[in-house]
């Protein structure tokens, strides 16, 4: 009998997933979480006119999508002042991640991150055969500095950079990162991924020039926009970069439904800022949480709040154990010393009493044991 015949590559690769879904666990435990409060989605759910448009979208879902994502492209361009050729728009930044990756990385390339940043990226990189170099986190803030001299040590041909940060919630001034490009080697790119960034504090986004063949920028509706389940990202760049897009991607990939929801999200800003307000709510609300059961929150510039849990990673694995056996759903960092952390996500006031509920039996568990 004859079985496929992969790729060396893909034959020294694990079969392994960044991320275990909260349906797959719910399926383990055999019940659902009360509060889903891991994934850093926004349970305060998208604009009622995304929800609208897409409902009004569904009779021409025998339709592909806009192979060209036009109309929201349009939008996104007089969104951010800038020209739609310096946009693609795409399947979530995870796809688009992808699909740079594919451009730029082969086997031998070699690539920079920071230890215990977004794995999904790692992922991509492993995919092709990229060599990847980690940096270690400053005071629970991704290093611009370190990246780049890294970059420069190694010859990398991407960098990528986090701003602000999963899985900490910290975050640079988006000037400062301008100012340290100089320091970014001849030849390498800058992959900015500000999924976060209508989250944080004004001054946050980078105030790169889009013609700047340096950086390439990344941004979602997935978080503030509360449409992780559309799966829809875009990147800017100068323009030669965003064509290039165009040699390898699925040009159907992009759901017919969730464009048009995106594109009514983008346009309904008034619901975006109530959702930022939210937000601010929130993460409060964590923070009071964790402090009250003598955790440290850290700042947070996202949806949600990492807490440290004062000790070390096998201590907040038992945490957060404790807190999916109650049916919270939260997430941890991966690597230590940030995975002495749990990570929890804003959600709306029953979300956060269950949460406020569960974690002194989480650690009054922890402790005992």
């Amino acid at each position: 009998m004859t079985t496929p015949r992969y790729t060396p590559l893909a034959q020294s690769l694990p079969a392994t997933v960044p991320f275990v879904g909260p349906e797959t666990q719910e399926r383990e435990r055999g019940a659902p979480f009360i509060a889903r409060l891991g994934a850093n989605e926004s349970v305060f759910g998208p604009s009622p006119k995304a929800i609208a448009a897409m409902q009004a979208e569904a009779g021409e879902i025998w339709k592909y999508g806009d192979a060209q994502s036009h109309d929201l492209r349009m939008a996104l361009a007089d969104h951010h002042g800038i020209a739609p050729e310096n946009i693609i728009v795409g399947e979530g930044i995870d796809g688009l991640l992808g699909y740079l990756v594919r451009l730029l990385i082969t086997t031998g390339d070699h690539v920079v991150t920071s230890l215990g940043a977004y794995p999904t990226f790692n992922y991509h990189v492993a995919g092709f055969g990229g060599t990847l170099h980690t940096v270690p986190y400053k005071d629970d803030h991704e290093d611009p500095a370190a990246l780049f001299a890294k970059a420069t040590e190694v010859g990398a041909k991407l960098v990528y950079l986090a701003n602000p940060d999963n899985p900490m919630g910290s975050w640079h001034k988006g000037a400062d990162i301008v100012a340290a490009l100089d320091h970014l080697p001849e030849g390498c790119l800058l992959l900015l991924d500000e999924a976060y960034v209508e989250c944080a504090p004004e001054g946050t986004a980078a105030p790169v020039n889009i013609n700047d063949t340096r950086v390439i920028r990344m941004r979602t509706f997935s978080k503030a926009y509360g449409m992780a389940g559309a799966r829809v990202g875009y990147a800017m760049a100068e323009a030669e970069l965003i064509s290039a897009f165009n040699k390898v991607r699925n040009h159907f990939g992009m759901n017919r439904a969730a464009q048009a929801g995106a594109l009514a999200a983008l346009l309904d800003q008034q619901w975006l800022a109530h959702i930022q307000a939210e937000i601010v709510t929130a993460r409060a609300r964590i923070a009071e949480i964790a402090t009250e059961n003598g955790l440290q929150p850290l700042p947070s510039a996202t949806n949600f709040v990492a807490i440290d849990c004062g000790r070390d990673g096998v201590f907040a694995k038992a945490v957060l154990d404790g807190l999916v056996d109650q049916g919270v759903f939260v997430r941890m960092p991966f690597a230590p010393p940030q995975n002495r952390c749990i990570r929890v996500s804003c959600g709306r006031p029953e979300d956060l009493d269950a949460f406020a509920k569960a974690l002194p039996i989480a650690l009054e568990r922890t402790q005992g044991g």
